[in-house]
């Protein structure tokens, strides 16, 4: 019997091993066109303070909350990148932010949608627009608003606009 997801994957998409990224992947099937819906993510919502000490993956959906999962499931295996090919649709989707070639590994920047420290780490994406290191501030960085506007999670779009309003 198949294992029971409370995400949602793209048909387009497929998990499968990459040890260079610490495990698995997820790449596309077919062509992907820029907008296109590719995870909806579901999971228990949980402040940071009340984590369970067995979780498997987190994001952050808003102002100290968190979407988790115990179980790992396709969606959880989109990586890092600085150079991604995915953004934020709301708190829990993903779509393409340019066209996804078959075999394309699907990547997101965590500037997107982490705006905490508690995961930060040194980046080997390998992207030539690298940071070398990915932190809970990195949402703070002006080229960043550019490159990804529309593609932010909302509440990092708030804090953005604050910022943007408080610097005029």
């Amino acid at each position: 019997m198949p294992a029971e997801f409370f995400s949602y994957t793209s048909p387009s998409l497929e998990a499968r091993p990459h040890p260079a990224k610490g495990g698995m992947g997820l790449f596309a099937l077919q062509q992907i066109a820029k907008d296109e819906l590719l995870i909806l993510w579901g999971g228990k919502v949980v402040m940071l303070d009340k984590l369970p000490e067995n979780h498997e993956k987190l994001l952050q959906i808003d102002e100290g909350l968190y979407l988790l999962t115990i179980t790992p499931e396709p969606a959880d295996y989109v990586n890092h990148s600085c150079d991604p090919n995915a953004g934020f649709l709301g708190q829990v989707g993903l779509v393409a932010i340019r066209t996804v070639h078959p075999g394309e590994e699907i990547t997101m920047d965590y500037a997107m949608c982490d705006g905490s420290p508690y995961d930060e780490f040194d980046c080997a994406c390998g992207a030539a627009a690298c940071r070398g290191r990915v932190t809970g501030d990195d949402w703070r960085i002006p080229e960043l608003w550019a490159r990804y506007a529309g593609y932010f999670s909302p509440y990092l779009q708030r804090r953005i606009n604050a910022l943007k309003a408080n610097n005029h």
